[in-house]
């Protein structure tokens, strides 16, 4: 068995790009299935060998290329192959970080790659992306993928360098979405300014290209088996590897089933990633790795009290036992979880009460001195007994 996920992008210039999601184990078909957010159910019932058939995606969808094909007879998941093929090819694009030639990584086609944006301490980031063209590129929106267990910026503002003079698009707002949309603009520049209160990677920016090519095909293939019924989940929120079997030669155009549009469905079982378990969706958690249901934030900085550092000792809250004074040894003499730096109460019996020992000692000497006296008192009347005895 071996993972294989494989997106093909095509251009009508001839640029083949190949790249592999992220690799992310997980186990069970549910636990695979519940990352897409829709499927399309396909089958064959007519073919009596085994056939690569390929279904369209007609609709536009912004989520990650990850796709799971599960056979539902078997209850395996299949290998698949995704080509996207565009008319024209789009308008090459730069971009520059805080006026740096920097980030390349976020608009090369790999998912694998990403730019990280520096978290100060207790304070909210802020970081500006110039994305520049060397002619105008018409857009109406852009979609920021994130890398796994990334929350969502705090905010978001974009402006547009036209030949009018620069104008904002996006007025700063909060983000609660990946994707974001404005009024279809043309322009040569276009700056965007994120506020973050978590570390920030972004693997991928996708623009709503306007001036673009339209896009000619775009679809899946795997191999079908005769009365074999499939689902094929697409629109992921969060990236997943599925383990599958040997891949048949899918690129191969002879041969191929194709299908006619088919319908897509929603996913009853889609779970919204929550990498801790608190309730909170990822992309909107202020502490994406910590539970914390109740989000507080005292300082306002869009990162949770449970995952900061307010002492800055370089122990979060959650586990510094003083999360006030710096104390990387965390230093707690007396086992009570409360370091020795800021505990004002000795948690220890004999520290906090030190007559206490020398009352022990006093109490087992006088036990001591009872017990010799009861001893020689006995021996005393056994003694008088004895000559009681011999008279």
């Amino acid at each position: 068995m071996k993972n294989v996920i494989v997106i093909s992008l095509l251009a009508v210039f001839g640029l083949t790009l190949s790249v592999s999601a992220e690799q992310i184990p997980v186990t069970g078909t549910e636990a695979v299935t519940s990352a897409f957010q829709n499927y399309k159910d396909v089958s064959a019932p007519e073919v009596k060998v085994p056939i690569v058939v390929e279904v369209p995606f007609l609709e536009d969808f912004a989520n990650r290329f990850n796709f799971a094909v599960l056979d539902i007879e078997t209850g395996t998941f299949q290998p698949y192959y995704f080509t996207e093929q565009l008319r024209t090819a789009r308008t090459p694009m730069f971009v520059s970080v805080q006026g740096e030639v920097m980030g390349k990584e976020m608009i090369d086609g790999d998912i694998r790659t990403f730019t990280e944006f520096t978290l100060p301490q207790n304070e909210q980031g802020q970081t500006r992306l110039v994305l520049t063209s060397a002619k105008p590129v018409t857009l109406s929106g852009m979609t920021f993928f994130l890398d796994q267990f990334v929350a969502l910026p705090t905010s978001i503002e974009i402006r547009a360098n036209t030949d009018d003079g620069e104008k904002i698009v996006l007025a700063r707002s909060r983000m609660y979405s990946s994707s974001v949309v404005f009024p279809k603009t043309a322009a040569k520049e276009w700056i965007i300014s994120f506020t973050y209160g978590q570390m920030l990677r972004i693997t991928e920016i996708v623009l709503n290209d306007e001036s673009a090519g339209t896009k000619s095909s775009r679809s899946l293939r795997f191999l079908s088996q005769p009365e074999h019924r499939y689902r094929i989940y697409f629109n992921a929120d969060r990236s997943v590897s599925v383990s599958v079997g040997e891949s048949a030669n899918l690129a191969s155009d002879t041969e191929v089933l194709r299908f006619a549009n088919i319908p897509s469905q929603v996913n009853a079982g889609y779970v919204v990633a929550d990498t801790d378990g608190d309730g909170i969706p990822d992309m909107r958690d202020n502490c994406v790795s910590l539970t914390n249901s109740d989000q507080v934030d005292v300082n306002g900085n869009g990162r949770g009290d449970s995952c900061d550092d307010f002492d800055k000792d370089g122990i979060v809250n959650t586990t510094d036992n003083c999360p006030n004074e710096p104390n990387r040894n965390q230093s707690d003499a007396d086992g009570d979880k409360v370091g020795d730096i800021c505990d004002a109460e000795e948690g220890r019996v004999t520290e906090k009460y030190p007559w206490l020992p020398w009352a022990g000692m006093g109490f087992a000497g006088l036990v001591l001195v009872v017990l010799f006296a009861l001893t020689a008192r006995g021996m005393m009347k056994r003694d008088s007994i004895e000559q009681e005895n011999k008279g």
